[in-house]
């Protein structure tokens, strides 16, 4: 397997009636939802073998969700079942080009009773990426499962990702979240968050006092999601940014899964950084030029093909 990944899984409504404030939507289409399984749809459709450790219920929600991984290329073999409990739930409106308010239902939530076995931890440490995401932290036993696997990874010489995921409503407060963060960060190689996340798990007021906390304490590769602004990554010393793509949007909500996947999917090719960017920053566009999140993913040739437009006006700057 190239890449293992734990974590969320949700449903995800959105609303079919665009420019319809939330409160007043009566259509929604469902689609699979959640960072990791996102994630875990993203690296597939770009090429790359996936395996996905997480949690589902016995219920249709969650059938379905299996389905669409199934579907989609995804392992699944190593996916628990919650008898009770059912997945997250995700409402979003759509009122392109900036307004995307969201609705979450997270009261314990099936992604949240994911217990580790001893062969869930044997099929990471046989990967060369593991994956992760800050929301697998949020509550126990996903947390215990998440550290071990983490600790696994690092001992089997996996590169280990983390991505903050920072959702409010998972957390007593952002300074839990930012501790839970804190305390992987030595099993960590690449840290992914927008600014508000790397604020959160540095305990800082700003961006740059975030990625100067986390470099003194030793995170190798620090990626940062600025938005409309574009994307930056930071190892060692040295940092490269890119601007964004352009496109038109028609949601953004996505947008930092597909630059994950397109970013990752690149760093596990072993291409340089400013090639990981391109990648992310290409997918990313194309995400936020469709509906919904999984499905919006792109192919290997729809990435490459929009970086052959636009990647000549976008120099990186230092």
């Amino acid at each position: 397997m190239d890449i293992t990944i734990l974590g969320r899984i949700g449903y995800d409504l959105y609303s079919e009636e665009p420019n319809v404030p939330l409160p007043r939507v009566r259509r929604f289409s469902r689609y699979l939802g959640g960072s990791s399984a996102n994630m875990a749809v993203g690296l597939a459709r770009l090429g790359a073998k996936v395996g996905i450790i997480g949690c589902l219920g016995n219920d249709s929600l969650s059938e379905f969700l299996a389905g669409v991984l199934k579907a989609e290329n995804v392992d699944t073999g190593h996916l628990q079942i919650a008898t009770g409990y059912l997945p997250s739930l995700c409402l979003t409106e759509v009122s392109p080009p900036d307004r995307f308010p969201q609705v979450f239902y997270r009261k314990e939530p099936v992604d949240t009773r994911l217990q580790v076995t001893d062969e869930d931890l044997d099929y990471i440490g046989a990967s060369r990426m593991f994956i992760t995401n800050g929301t697998s932290l949020c509550a126990s036993p996903s947390r215990e499962s998440t550290y071990r696997a983490l600790e696994r990874a690092r001992r089997a010489g996996c590169r280990v990702v983390l991505d903050v995921d920072y959702r409010s409503m998972s957390w007593p407060s952002p300074e839990e979240a930012g501790l839970a963060v804190r305390l992987a960060l030595p099993f960590v190689d690449v840290l992914i968050g927008n600014e508000l996340e790397l604020t959160i798990v540095a305990a800082a007021g700003s961006l740059d006092q975030a990625v100067d906390t986390l470099r003194k304490a030793g995170v190798p590769m620090l990626v940062s999601k600025l938005g409309d602004k574009g994307t930056r990554v930071w190892m060692g010393d040295e940092s490269v940014f890119l601007e964004p793509y352009s496109v038109e949007v028609v949601s953004t909500i996505g947008a930092g899964d597909g630059f994950a996947s397109g970013f990752l999917y690149a760093l596990s090719r072993g291409l340089t950084a400013v090639e990981c960017l391109h990648y992310g920053n290409a997918a990313a566009a194309i995400v936020v030029s469709r509906l919904s999140c999984s499905e919006a993913m792109p192919t290997l040739a729809e990435v490459e093909e929009i970086m052959r437009e636009q990647r000549s006006k976008l120099a990186p700057a230092r």
